[in-house]
């Protein structure tokens, strides 16, 4: 019988840093079954102490501690949350005085910092990148592809669209995506449309098996979605790519996030936005 035991994610701004650090922490534990709760603008005394009594009313229903993940800046609202009822895990506490020791200096303390509008460049960046990748879908304006830091290529549903948005918001990247149709199979080389931008393109691949069930939710009973013409369509993508020598990558078993930052390295894309 799996273990369970609940997590709280808290902030004073988005909860968004305690929730990515303490995800990859509570992941690496297996058979446990972890109920996560995201409490996040915990910006009040008043509040800080509802959170603490919701910390200990988990606890007492459960039976055991719950787990805490913290990112409050202020020391007033920290004290608050470290409580005995829970095993409270503050990252600021963790990391910011050792930096403070080594950098020589006090940090601001400032609220938000992480996730703020501070670097206006960086922030269009990213809106514009956003942007691009939504308005060059599933081959769009494959004329105005020499704007793209990268363009994905990969059959239908194959993970292109999710991937590109992701490059988007997270890195900063223009990255519009080109689907592999059946009038692109049975050629010798590349989509004449693709030829100028060899160098920018980077194949998606899948298991058919995977394709299909992901193409039945869409369109179910359909040669779409069919065994043969998936095991058809993902075979001729991969023969492209052999031939035309594009790297590519499986999504069957990998996360959006695997897949964006492995295709940054293997494509030696510059960051924009952090």
């Amino acid at each position: 019988m799996p273990q369970h035991r609940t997590v709280f994610f808290i902030s004073d701004r988005t909860g968004i840093t305690a929730e990515m650090l303490g995800h990859s922490l509570i992941t690496q534990f297996e058979g446990i079954e972890f109920k996560r709760i995201t409490l996040p603008f915990v910006d009040t005394v008043e509040k800080a102490q509802h959170v603490a009594e919701r910390i200990r009313q988990a606890g007492a229903q459960d039976g055991v501690r719950p787990l805490v993940f913290s990112t409050f800046v202020k020391n007033d609202f920290r004290s608050i949350i470290h409580i005995p009822e829970a095993h409270v895990v503050d990252f600021f506490e963790a990391f910011i005085a050792p930096l403070e020791n080594e950098l020589g200096q006090e940090s601001s303390h400032t609220v938000g910092k992480s996730h703020s509008i501070q670097n206006f460049h960086e922030y269009n960046a990213r809106i514009e990148a956003v942007n691009y990748a939504m308005a060059h879908d599933d081959g769009i304006k494959p004329s105005d592809l020499a704007e793209a830091d990268i363009v994905l290529v990969g059959v239908s549903r194959s993970g292109k669209t999710p991937t590109c948005l992701y490059l988007a918001l997270q890195y900063g990247i223009k990255a519009a995506n080109y689907p592999l149709t059946p009038d692109d199979f049975g050629q010798s080389g590349l989509p004449r449309a693709l030829l100028p931008f060899k160098h920018k393109l980077f194949g998606l691949t899948i298991v058919p098996e995977r394709l299909v069930q992901i193409r039945s939710e869409r369109k179910p009973d359909s040669r779409y979605a069919s065994l043969d013409n998936c095991r058809f369509e993902v075979a001729e993508a991969e023969a492209i790519y052999r031939n035309a020598g594009i790297p590519h990558l499986n999504t069957t078993s990998k996360s959006i996030e695997e897949l964006a930052s492995t295709i940054i390295h293997k494509a030696s894309l510059t960051r924009r936005v952090y």
